[in-house]
C-alpha cells in the first residue's frame, strides 16, 4: 500500500509517519510538505534513507504538483494545515488558502486517480465552546460553530471533504481530534513551550484567568486512532478522539508540569487574554471506542512525563527553533511575558 501524507513535516504529521514505519513497515509513504515555519525535516532523520519513505516539498495548493505526486497512491492522510489559533488571527488569509482551497485541490486530485481513502485530520474547535459549568461533551453530532479564523476555516474543509463523499462518492474518513502534545511540537503551544521556558528558566505565560480547559491526547495515541479508522472505519463516517476522562484547566496543567520540573508557581506569568478566546472543550470518544476499539494508552500524567522528558534529551532541537523568526513572533504575542 502506498500512502501520500500530507503536511508529515509538521508534529502530528511526522509522529504519524515515523508510527506508521514502524507499525506498517511494508507500506510506501511519500511526505509532501511545504515547510512553513512549523515544518521540520530533523523530526524524520530516523527515516531519511529508509527506501520505504519519500520527501517531496511542495505546497497543497499547487494542482500541478498534487496531481504528479497523487500517482500510484492508495491512501491519502491529509493533515497539512496551519494550525495556530494566536497565528490566524493575526493573519487569517493564510489559513482560508491552505486549510480550505488546499484541501479542495486535494480532493478533486484523489477523485480523479481513484484513491482508496481519503482520511482527513481535523479538530475539535470546529464545535465552538463550551460554558465551564457545561457538562456536555462534543460529539459526532454536535453543531458546527467556529469562533475563530484556524476553527472556521478548519470547519469548512470538513464540510468540503464530506460533499465530496456525498456529490462524488470519494471514499472518506475524518477524525476530530483534541489538543495534542508529545515528542516534535513546535514551542509556540501551551504544553512545549511551558517546559521549554522552564528549561531556560523562564517564566510561563497563561492567557487571561487560566481556566481554560482543554482535551489532551498524546500524540502517539492519535496516531494509533487514525491507523484504525483508516483500516476498519466506515466510509463517510466521522470519529472524535480524545485523550481526557476528567477536566484540567491550563493553570492545573501548567502546575502539572511545574510539579514535574521542580519549579514553583512564581513562573506563571499572567498575560492579556486573546480575542475570543474558547472557554471549553471536552470530547466525548466514545463512537470510535465502541465501533473500533480504540481507547487512549497513556495516562495523561504518563504522557505528560514522556513528553518533558523527550524535551529534556533534545534540547538542541528546540534551541534551533527558539531562535530567529520564531522569537519575532514570540514578542509580538507575549510581549513582555518573556
Amino acid at each position: 500500500m502506498k500512502l501520500l501524507v500530507t503536511g508529515g513535516a509538521g508534529f502530528i504529521g511526522s509522529n504519524f509517519i515515523l508510527y506508521w514505519i514502524k507499525n506498517h513497515p511494508e507500506d510506501k509513504i511519500v511526505n509532501l510538505d511545504k515547510l512553513t515555519y512549523a515544518g521540520n525535516l530533523e523530526n524524520l532523520t530516523s527515516i531519511q534513507n529508509n527506501p520505504q519513505y519519500t520527501f517531496i516539498k511542495g505546497d497543497i495548493c499547487d494542482l500541478g504538483l498534487v496531481d504528479k505526486v497523487m500517482e500510484g497512491i492508495d491512501i491519502v492522510v491529509h493533515f497539512a494545515a496551519e494550525s495556530h489559533v494566536d497565528r490566524s488571527i493575526l493573519n487569517p488569509s493564510d489559513f482560508v488558502l491552505t486549510n480550505v482551497v488546499g484541501t479542495q485541490v486535494l480532493l478533486d486530485a484523489s477523485l480523479k486517480k481513484k484513491i482508496k481513502k481519503f482520511h482527513h485530520i481535523s479538530t475539535d474547535e470546529v464545535f465552538g465552546s463550551l460554558e465551564l459549568n457545561d457538562m456536555n461533551k462534543f460529539t459526532e453530532r454536535t453543531n458546527y460553530s467556529p469562533r475563530s479564523p484556524y476553527s472556521a476555516s478548519k470547519a469548512a474543509s470538513d464540510h468540503l471533504v464530506r460533499s465530496y463523499f456525498h456529490t462524488y462518492d470519494l471514499p472518506t474518513t475524518i477524525t476530530n481530534c483534541s489538543n495534542n502534545f508529545g515528542p516534535y511540537q513546535f514551542p509556540e503551544k501551551l504544553i512545549p513551550l511551558a517546559i521549554t521556558n522552564l528549561l531556560e528558566n523562564k517564566k510561563v505565560p497563561v492567557y487571561g484567568d487560566g481556566l481554560y480547559i482543554r482535551d489532551w491526547l498524546y500524540v502517539e495515541d492519535h496516531a494509533r486512532a487514525i491507523d484504525l479508522v483508516i483500516q476498519k472505519g466506515k466510509v463517510g463516517e466521522t470519529y472524535l478522539a480524545g485523550g481526557m476522562t476528567e477536566d484540567v484547566s491550563n493553570l492545573d496543567l501548567i502546575k502539572k508540569i511545574l510539579n514535574i520540573m521542580g519549579k514553583d508557581e512564581s513562573y506563571i506569568e499572567y498575560v492579556k487574554d486573546r480575542p475570543g478566546h474558547d472557554r471549553k472543550y471536552s470530547v466525548d470518544w466514545s463512537k470510535i471506542k465502541n465501533e473500533l476499539g480504540w481507547e487512549p494508552k497513556y495516562d495523561f500524567e504518563i504522557g505528560l512525563q514522556k513528553t518533558i522528558d523527550w524535551y529534556k534529551q533534545n534540547v538542541e532541537w528546540w534551541k534551533k527553533i527558539k531562535s530567529g523568526e520564531y522569537q519575532n513572533y514570540y514578542q509580538k504575542q507575549y510581549g513582555a511575558a518573556i
